[in-house]
C-alpha cells in the first residue's frame, strides 16, 4: 500500500461538520495526495475512512477515489445500521451491474 494511502487511513474516519477548517483542509490535502487509480487493497482500506456525514463534500471525493480502483469493493449488502457511505458504494455497484442485488426503498 502506498505511503499516501497509509497516511490517510492512519488519520481514521473523516470528521463530522463540527471539526475545524484546518482539520478539513489537512484531510483534503491527504486525500488529494493519493493518485488514481487505487489498488484493490487500498480501496478496501479507504472504505474504513468514511465518517458520520459528508464532511463538507470530502466524503464524495473519497467515494470517487475508492471507485477508481478495481470494483466492486463491497460485494454484499451492508447491514441496516451500516455507514450510509458503505450503503451508497454498494448501491452504486448494483446500479452499475457490478454485483447482483435488489434495491429497495
Amino acid at each position: 500500500m502506498r505511503t499516501e494511502v497509509q497516511t490517510f487511513v492512519a488519520g481514521g474516519p473523516l470528521p463530522d461538520w463540527d471539526v475545524s477548517e484546518e482539520e478539513i483542509d489537512r484531510r483534503v490535502q491527504q486525500l488529494e495526495a493519493i493518485s488514481r487509480p487505487v489498488t484493490a487493497q487500498e480501496a478496501r482500506a479507504l472504505v474504513a475512512c468514511f465518517g458520520p456525514d459528508d464532511c463538507y463534500g470530502v466524503a464524495w471525493s473519497l467515494l470517487h477515489l475508492i471507485e477508481s480502483g478495481p470494483n466492486p469493493v463491497l460485494t454484499t449488502k451492508p447491514a441496516p445500521d451500516a455507514n450510509e457511505w458503505h450503503d451508497r458504494l454498494w448501491r452504486r455497484a448494483v446500479n452499475g451491474g457490478l454485483v447482483p442485488g435488489v434495491l429497495t426503498d
